[in-house]
């Protein structure tokens, strides 16, 4: 009994050491490493305590059971099961575990599958049945509180020390041992820790409401505009953002010496094109971010630290966008991307920005075109491109999303002959990961040079807009760049009819606003709004208070209305036909399946179920190892490279019914 009084006393200090303790397990889970998250918090103390006051705030509630062992617990399991997921996501992916995620959990198998093998889904299983098991005897058996509950003391000793917890977590803002904007959303994780992150993307998301929002707010802003010119009468160019993965000069970097200038093109282009830094809102991952501002002509700035907006508002309603904007004026928008459509969610996405078309990976002929770390070259980028432009025959918008230079990169010499050598770094493998990244960007700009030589000699006007979305993942900082900045690549602007070389530099949520106008464009509440006010004074509130207005707001720019309506995007270029099949061998029932515009990523669905396929060329593709009867039914579909593995599109005619007479299958009428 005297034991029982005495814990019951150290109870407090005894549960902020239990805090402390599990916080360090969710660092060791999350970062796969003791070393690491020892590093961390020795190195990082004010982080790490604020992180425990967390865990322990949420253990507070304990105090309002009788069962507090069976709550205590359960706490702990919270917070190691979130630490666990985290580590299995960073297993597979560089992301960690954010808000938008928790729409996973959801369907935890589901989640499972995707990124643990078929043994690990086993193995969680039973250590969950387990767990189950031991809460429940827990609940049943374990020691209970024995004296009376005071609830009129307990429930706001609980709401005080929630109060104090806020109150701490504001203090740490305002000291600069958190921070509420983040730049890279993996490095924050490892900055700031992962229970104060995790809350921060669930909690912290969109845009707030400026304190002087109206209706009146918005005319004022809107009428700033009134000195714009009318938009030119006349055919305008095909426009062309390519945006380049992880794409910057490297010999900005002050401690490297280069064998060779591995971005000779491109420096040219900027002697000769408009150029200058480019202000982008991530370093060393978030392509996405630097896309939608690009797209949108919105800044990144006002949202939720490390928010996604294709995760969280685009998934939810459609976006003023150049793709929009243009297609008012004639343009087809089209998306092209060496990647799986899933990435990032664009496939949902894009159809709210306002594309009609989306070329993805599963739509290219990639094979043996990819680099040693799995990433498709950017080299064929420039088909896919060409071929946008003669699909249609009035204007294209053309947003291009190139993947080569992805990291992360190896800290191993996996180059046979590289072309360009690299020393001068900290360490061996930092020089390792440097050549590997140079000799990618080598072959980046000599796609550059071929996309300019092809579109110098189109019959149309183009503007082609080249960008890198981010520094690399290199672990830069400040101190290691001449130009002192890391939010920050470079731009050019090249075109084949002779426009005026303005050098100045941007950001990336005002590069289609700066191309529009000097195209003579002039449309668009937020692209009129940066021609106008750019520079200008009290610019950056209300930008705020506008973006608030359009995305979150009553709208009053549109007259109360959402004026965008989610477009019907294809996916691909070209109709993915089925046309016959035919039997090739009755000893093994091998057959081909002729059509057209087939790609690697094709393959036979039978009776609704994917089915082994070997790719043989755009027209032909083989299936073997079961023979079809009347009642078989078979179509083709372009099948998604995500873990996913889900059917982009299928084949126009959808599907056939096996009528087999003499080797000839006779297909249907279409079906819707």
């Amino acid at each position: 009994m005297n034991w029982y009084k005495f814990l019951n006393r150290i109870s407090l200090p005894l549960q902020a050491l239990g805090s402390a303790v599990i916080y360090f397990l969710v660092e060791v889970i999350s970062r796969r490493s003791f070393y690491e998250a020892w590093t961390y918090m020795t190195e990082r103390p004010l982080v790490f305590a604020y992180n425990t006051a967390f865990i322990f705030t949420t253990s507070l509630l304990v105090y309002l059971f009788r069962r507090r062992c069976f709550w205590r617990v359960l706490v702990a399991v919270f917070w190691l099961f979130l630490g666990a997921v985290n580590g299995i996501l960073l297993m597979n992916r560089v992301t960690p575990f954010t808000g938008p995620d928790l729409y996973l959990l959801t369907d935890a198998m589901a989640m499972a599958k995707k990124y643990l093998p078929e043994w690990g889904v086993i193995v969680a299983c039973i250590v969950a049945a387990i767990l189950a098991v031991f809460l429940i005897w827990l609940f049943i058996k374990g020691p209970k509180y024995r004296r009376t509950l005071k609830y009129w003391i307990n429930v706001p000793l609980v709401l005080a020390g929630v109060l104090a917890f806020g109150g701490l977590t504001q203090l740490a803002l305002e000291k600069r041992v958190l921070s509420n904007y983040f730049g890279n959303i993996a490095f924050a994780y490892e900055d700031y820790g992962y229970p104060y992150c995790l809350a921060t993307t669930i909690f912290n998301t969109g845009i707030s409401c400026p304190r002087d929002y109206s209706e009146a707010e918005i005319a004022r802003i809107q009428r700033t505009e009134s000195d714009l010119p009318e938009t030119t009468e006349g055919e305008y160019p095909n426009i062309i953002f390519l945006q380049l993965e992880s794409f910057f000069d490297p010999t900005l970097v002050n401690y490297l010496d280069l064998s060779e200038d591995p971005i000779p093109t491109f420096r040219s282009l900027m002697e000769e094109y408009s150029s200058g830094y480019f202000k982008v809102p991530s370093v060393g991952a978030g392509t996405a971010n630097t896309e939608f501002e690009t797209i949108t002509g919105m800044s990144m700035h006002y949202f939720g630290p490390g928010e996604y907006p294709y995760k969280s508002i685009l998934k939810e309603t459609t976006c003023e966008s150049a793709p929009y904007v243009l297609k008012e004026l004639g343009y087809t928008a089209h998306a092209v991307h060496n990647h799986e459509a899933n990435f990032y969610g664009r496939r949902t996405v894009f159809p709210n920005l306002g594309f009609d078309y989306f070329v993805s990976e599963e739509y290219m002929e990639e094979e043996d075109q990819k680099t040693p770390l799995d990433w498709v070259k950017d080299g064929i980028l420039t088909d896919e491109i060409l071929k946008c432009l003669n699909k249609t025959e009035g204007q294209d918008y053309i947003y291009t999303i190139s993947v080569q230079g992805h990291g992360s990169y190896p800290t191993e010499p996996i180059l046979e002959d590289p072309k360009i050598t690299v020393s001068g770094s900290p360490t061996k493998e930092k020089d390792y990961q440097w050549e590997y990244y140079v000799n990618q960007l080598y072959e980046m700009d000599l796609f550059i040079k071929d996309l300019v030589e092809e579109l110098s000699d189109y019959p149309e006007d183009v503007v082609l807009v080249m960008y890198g979305d981010h520094l690399p993942t290199m672990d830069l900082t400040v101190e290691d760049l001449d130009n002192r900045y890391l939010f920050q690549t470079e731009y050019v602007i090249w075109d084949n009819f002779g426009l005026e070389k303005v050098d100045e530099n941007l950001s990336a949520y005002q590069m289609a606003a700066e191309v529009m106008n000097r195209i003579g464009i002039h449309e668009g509440t937020i692209f009129r709004y940066h021609q106008a006010r750019r520079n200008s004074k009290n610019y950056q509130v209300d930008l705020e208070t506008l973006q608030y207005d359009l995305l979150y707001g009553e709208r009053y720019a549109y007259e109360g209305e959402n004026p965008f309506v989610r477009t019907k995007m294809k996916m691909g270029l070209y109709d993915l036909t089925l046309d016959s099949v035919e039997l090739i061998s009755n000893f093994d029932h091998t057959y081909y399946v002729k059509g057209s515009n087939f790609t690697p990523s094709s393959q036979v669905q039978l009776n609704g179920e994917w089915y082994d396929t070997v790719y043989r060329n755009p027209t032909t593709l083989l299936i073997s190892g079961t023979q079809l009867t009347d009642f078989d039914r078979l179509c083709v579909a372009q099948r998604s490279n995500s873990s996913t593995a889900k059917a982009l599109s299928k084949s126009y005619n959808r599907s056939c019914y096996a009528l087999f007479s003499e080797s000839k299958w006779k297909l249907p009428e279409s079906e819707e």
